[in-house]
């Protein structure tokens, strides 16, 4: 039977009858011509590509439609028509997929020819697996069960935590969901296991806590560090948008800067306050490469600063410590035992020692604070200081149906007058003193 014309639906395809006995109906999308839709007798309908290579024909499945979304199979039907004009043949690849196949070789698979190319966030891919899973990377997929999976979620729920624990499931499953989707016989081992219940974090810098954080950022040598993350708290931008700040997309005249795409797949402009054009202006002066924050190891940009922001919260902690009456003989007493030592990791220990030892309590201080906690920072300022849940969104680049319309419409001007009263405020309040 001919190939029929069809603009595939969902509509259309589900109306399509079984074909006679013994035969098999073809359809071809008319938006994406080298999709192709095949009916047998029973009724079941399956997504398949056909072009040709070198003068013969190259017909792929792609699989059935209870399983794939139009718009999937026509980019999967673009994805493989691609590797057909390069010479590639598909059924190969698929054939090789197919063969028992190592976690390790999966994963190394997974990483080159997805995660490298589509996520943003595929270094944390990368160095979550080969630190968590390096004793998998000789097994073959299909050795590593449901049963073990859930261990290991547990094991590292544990060791490090619920949260890292439902991100590494999620790899896991990734990891699976593409061997499957390449060709591979088997089942996914994550699918159908729970991840813990994650607490939604509300934590952001207190306008008390402020002067003792901006007290030890004023103490931290760590000059590009710190501006990293006084430029996360006045922008409220998100950790890896302003790691890769570059200097080309900032406009000084409109004092705007704009994201070329953040974690939504979407541009951002924000709305610079005074204080961030200031941080930038002297960064200015100091750097003529084209990001704003580069490493000193790479020609790349500056890496997530762990050690300083860490230094940063252990220094300011131990100042919110000497500011509690009942703590402060406390700190005096360990910084006589460590000669003198100022803020750093051993007078905090030393500061724990005693105060087990005497059976003091000590608050948690600043210890919980994140970096992305300086973004919700931002916010509670802006809130503070009367902004509606509108104009936050649009400074900190939120999306939501409910109010993408609205952003849509919403001028930058009330945004940047936001985003200054809550700049100005946060600048004040961190140095402002601490009776300020």
């Amino acid at each position: 039977m001919a190939t029929q014309q069809l603009n595939f639906t969902k509509k259309t395809i589900e109306s399509l009858p079984a074909a006679a006995s013994g035969n098999r109906n073809q359809y071809q999308d008319t938006r994406t011509k080298a999709l192709r839709l095949e009916v047998t007798d029973t009724g079941k309908k399956t997504y398949k590509v056909y072009r040709k290579m070198n003068g013969r024909p190259i017909r792929y499945t792609i699989g059935d439609v209870q399983d794939w979304s139009i718009e999937n199979a026509r980019i999967k039907a673009e994805e493989v028509s691609a590797l057909i004009s390069k010479g590639t043949n598909p059924n190969i690849e698929k054939q090789r997929i197919k063969a028992e196949i190592t976690f390790g070789d999966m994963f190394k698979d997974y990483m080159e020819r997805y995660s490298k190319k589509h996520k943003r966030s595929w270094e944390y891919d990368e160095r979550e697996i080969n630190k968590f899973l390096p004793h998998w990377f000789n097994r073959k997929l299909s050795s590593i069960g449901r049963d073990e999976v859930q261990r290991q979620h547990d094991k590292v729920a544990t060791e490090n935590g619920i949260y890292q624990a439902n991100r590494l499931l999620e790899r896991i499953r990734a990891i699976y969901n593409k061997a499957i989707e390449w060709g591979w016989q088997g089942s996914n081992p994550a699918q159908g296991i729970k991840k813990f219940k994650e607490k939604s974090r509300d934590r952001f810098l207190k306008p008390s806590e402020l002067p003792y954080f901006f007290e030890a950022l004023s103490e931290e040598e760590n000059e590009t560090a710190c501006d990293y993350i006084l430029m996360s708290l006045y922008t409220g931008a998100r950790k890896s948008n302003v790691l890769s700040m570059r200097w080309i997309e900032i406009d000084f005249q409109q004092l705007e800067w704009r994201i070329p795409e953040t974690k939504n797949g979407d541009s951002l402009t924000i709305a610079l306050s005074k204080e961030a054009d200031d941080i930038l202006k002297r960064r200015q002066q100091k750097t003529n490469q084209k990001w704003v924050f580069p490493s000193e190891k790479t020609d790349g940009h500056l890496a997530d600063p762990k050690k300083p922001w860490k230094r940063i919260l252990t220094n300011a902690t131990i100042k919110f410590w000497q500011a509690h009456e009942h703590i402060a003989p406390l700190v005096s007493e360990a910084i006589k035992q460590t000669n003198n030592i100022k803020y750093d990791h051993i007078l905090y220990a030393a500061i724990e020692s005693l105060a087990k030892k005497q059976k003091v309590e000590l608050p948690t201080g600043l210890m919980d604070i994140r970096i992305h906690d300086l973004r919700r920072t931002l916010g509670s300022f802006q809130a503070a200081a009367g902004a509606n849940q509108y104009v936050i969104g649009k400074s900190l680049g939120h999306k939501s149906q409910q109010a993408t319309a609205v952003y849509a419409r919403l001028d930058l001007d009330p945004v940047r007058e936001s985003v200054q009263l809550a700049s100005s405020a946060i600048s004040n309040a961190g140095n402002g003193g601490r009776n300020g």
